[in-house]
């Protein structure tokens, strides 16, 4: 139904006046009528899309006399904006009715029995961190910890990262107004435990660090167990730090080779990369490893003498190493997307019964 607007000038305002009236209710039986959303769409575009009912309806005041077309007008938008409001009432009706459908569907009565009798499992990151833990603690390595918000001194200064240091920009750090920060690094438990103790240490630092990176191989919050021995000059060298980590990734990957790569941190001096012997093609080369046959995993090296200065230390020596549980993970269980571990997919986490 149109209206007969323009057909015949002699048509009254009344006239037309009532026939919108018919108009609207036909309107509104048939938005009443519509029994899903993409219905009352359908509607929604027949009445007020570009080529729709108002907008021809509008276009046909051109023909009516001057003195009638504020008065035609009028009705026409009142009529519009009727519609509008049934429309957009409708339209909560027929959500309010898909959410409860949806929700009879995915109901669970929890008080029924369960027969399969599922048993959980922890999470591939929490299993990973209590294997690591684990070979530590066998060595008597204690276990520290420390805040989440740090301060510059204990996050960077101590670590030889003074201000200003080019270094700084390898970690993208969340601050805060006051100066604080989230750790980047469990490197400041490092620092805490050697300023309340006295040498001999020998201590892993495992627990959550930030910093503002997403993607595949990264994500704003993950973990890291990081490891520090401290002892009088000369009694801590770089073939115990190599001993102790080459039987370490053994323990954790079995048979692999491994190699150290001359490296650069500001904490350590020197410095290596470790790296194993790719899990996925024994070494042969393939997409993983980019065609190198190797997976790097860790960092380490000798503790900086301007480390022990920041601490206060004299005539020690010290080694110290860094890891990411989730690259141990991924790398364990042979994960291909890093986020994966954080979205709580029941598909993945299932697998790990």
């Amino acid at each position: 139904m149109i209206f007969a607007l323009g057909v015949c000038s002699s048509v009254s305002y009344f006239e037309i006046k009532k026939e919108i009236e018919v108009t609207v209710k036909e309107w509104s039986e048939k938005i009443k009528n519509c029994a899903s959303l993409e219905e009352l769409e359908a509607v929604r575009v027949e009445l007020f899309g570009k080529k729709g009912f108002f907008a021809k309806e509008f276009e046909k005041l051109k023909a009516l006399p001057k003195e009638e077309k504020p008065k035609v007008a009028k009705e026409l938008n009142l009529a519009k904006e009727q519609l509008f409001k049934e429309i957009q009432l409708k339209k909560d009706e027929l959500l309010a009715k898909e959410i409860d459908k949806k929700l009879q569907e995915e109901y669970i009565d929890v008080s029924l029995l369960n027969s399969k009798g599922y048993k959980g499992a922890l999470h591939p990151v929490m299993y990973t961190l209590d294997k690591i833990i684990e070979y530590f603690s066998a060595l008597n390595y204690s276990i520290q910890t420390g805040p989440l918000v740090e301060d510059d001194f204990y996050n960077f200064e101590a670590l030889n990262l003074p201000k200003h240091h080019p270094a700084r920009d390898m970690q993208d750090t969340f601050y805060f107004k006051d100066g604080k920060l989230l750790r980047t690094h469990t490197s400041p438990v490092q620092i805490r435990t050697m300023l309340s103790t006295k040498p001999p240490i020998r201590m892993i630092s495992p627990g959550a660090v930030f910093r503002r990176d997403y993607d595949l191989t990264h994500t704003p919050m993950f973990h890291q167990v990081e490891g520090l021995v401290v002892d009088k000059a000369k009694k801590v060298s770089f073939a115990n730090l190599k001993f102790i980590l080459e039987d370490f990734l053994h323990y954790i990957f079995g048979d692999v080779k491994v190699r150290f790569r001359p490296s650069f941190f500001p904490f350590t001096e020197p410095s290596a990369e470790v790296d194993i012997s790719c899990l996925f093609c024994e070494g042969k080369g393939c997409r993983v490893c980019s065609q190198t046959g190797w997976l790097e995993v860790l960092g380490c090296g000798m503790v900086d003498p301007n480390v022990f200065e920041a601490v206060e230390y004299e005539d020690v020596s010290g080694y110290a190493f860094g890891l990411g549980v989730e690259r141990f993970a991924m790398l364990l269980h042979h994960i291909g997307d890093l986020r994966s571990l954080f979205e709580g997919d029941l598909r993945l986490l299932e697998q790990f019964r």
